[in-house]
């Protein structure tokens, strides 16, 4: 059994998806249930599916979790171009948020190669 916590890809997730926790704070109340949610479920879907990934018995099933993990961050790559055209992240944030979850993509992609 792999330790989720030791890999770097995972690492990334985590801290990314702390960042949205607290960038999604400011969001309009009437998203609650909406756009503020399917993001943060998204963002931390990254981190559930390396982590339940991990604990399989083949590398097989492993890189099974991390394709799921990579289609979560495309979905969330989606809704973070969505929040920022809706004004309800600035540009510098969403760059950097971007930056982030790409970089945590090529991490993961070395997984599924």
């Amino acid at each position: 059994m792999r330790d989720f916590k030791k890999f770097e890809v995972w690492q990334l997730s985590h801290q990314i998806t702390l960042k949205i926790y607290r960038s999604t704070k400011n969001f309009p109340k009437e998203e609650l249930f909406g756009l503020t949610s399917q993001i943060r479920r998204s963002f931390a879907s990254i981190g559930y599916n390396i982590s339940e990934g991990s604990g399989r018995n083949s590398d097989k099933e492993f890189a099974n979790f991390i394709n799921i993990a990579l289609g979560s961050s495309n979905e969330a790559e989606n809704q973070l171009i969505l929040a920022k055209d809706l004004g309800y992240i600035n540009e510098i944030d969403f760059n950097n948020l971007l930056e982030e979850l790409i970089l945590l993509k090529k991490e993961a992609s070395f997984f599924v190669e």
